[in-house]
């Protein structure tokens, strides 16, 4: 089994899990949502909002993909979504409002069952983290949603067919995935804390080693096959 994770893009934008394609939870407002909700396409509110913080601010995403070696092609099993807070309408509505002006704001972690129950989270967590240390971002921020029941993912297997549908039990990340990964509370609250995750160089220097040390295995991999034989193509 491989993994990859690749920024989103407006090409890859399709390949986003169907629940994560469609939810805008995060990026119209709520009064907006119930007032069009008989006549809103959320999939294309969403790749309106995707194209639109890719021209401004740049990446925002990062998705994960998984060769389970039973399939011809890698599929998408997780993403993570992330924008400063002012182009998320919805952050500014929680008890523990703001997000702090130096921190971009993670509203989605998901991963399917498989990928959750391997911890691909942390490859997902890492692809964010590489791309923002090296954009100078200093801290990540997240609205945690304490469940009443431990769940996997942020999200069930749920697909939206209308933008109202969406509500914190299935778009928002769980407190508890916040905590494993690293991410500390800044602001408690009973329902909707918000976690931070500091950021500096140091966070950037391991991600530029691991890439290093993953290319000097390669080529002494390589060397130690040796030539090939006569005649070999």
């Amino acid at each position: 089994m491989s993994t990859r994770v690749v920024p989103l893009t407006l090409d890859t934008l399709k390949e986003l899990p169907p629940h994560t394609r469609r939810c805008i939870f995060w990026e119209m407002d709520p009064d907006a949502v119930l007032e069009s909700k008989s006549f809103c396409d959320a999939e294309f509110e969403k790749e309106a909002w995707v194209s639109s913080v890719l021209l401004n601010w740049g990446s925002c995403g990062q998705l994960l993909y998984l060769d389970r070696g039973d399939a011809p092609l890698a599929r998408v099993s997780g993403c993570a979504v992330y924008a400063p807070p002012g182009v998320v309408p919805r952050a500014r509505l929680f008890p523990t409002s703001p997000v702090s002006p130096d921190a971009v704001l993670l509203t989605t972690l998901y991963l399917d069952g498989i990928a959750a129950l391997e911890g691909f989270d942390e490859l997902l967590i890492r692809g964010v983290v590489t791309d923002l240390v090296r954009r100078g971002v200093r801290a990540i921020e997240a609205f945690g949603h304490i469940r009443d029941e431990p769940s996997s993912t942020h999200a069930s297997g749920e697909v939206h067919n209308h933008p109202g549908d969406c509500r914190a039990e299935t778009c928002m990340i769980s407190a508890d995935r916040l905590l494993d990964a690293d991410f500390t509370v800044v602001a408690p609250h009973h329902e909707y804390p918000r976690f931070r995750l500091e950021l500096d160089s140091a966070h950037g220097w391991k991600a530029d080693v691991e890439a290093a040390l993953m290319r000097l295995l390669e080529t002494s991999t390589l060397s130690m096959a040796g030539p090939p034989p006569p005649g070999a193509p």
